[in-house]
């Protein structure tokens, strides 16, 4: 069970500081949904299954939905502000 625990735990912290280097916000987005489904399961391995439920649904579900919403909306701004500025 210790290989497990320890080869999570690597995976954390590559996915934490995959998210923090990775220059694409798309990818980090990606990354962050991957770290925060590992952190629950590491929290069930720790015999806390309330705080697993809430990690899957707060961090990998609503906080991850509400980064893509925005993530959009700030490319459609991007792509209104370039059509606006092409035109004469």
């Amino acid at each position: 069970m210790e290989i497990i625990e320890l080869m999570l735990l690597i995976f954390l912290l590559i996915c934490g500081i995959a998210t923090c280097l990775s220059k694409n916000l798309l990818v980090s987005l990606i990354i962050f949904m991957a770290y925060s489904v590992i952190m629950s399961v590491v929290w069930i391995l720790l015999e806390a299954p309330d705080l697993s439920i809430t990690e899957a649904a707060v961090g990998a579900g609503i906080s991850s939905v509400l980064m893509f919403i925005t993530l959009k909306k700030i490319r459609d701004i991007r792509r209104k502000n370039q059509n606006e500025t092409k035109q004469p």
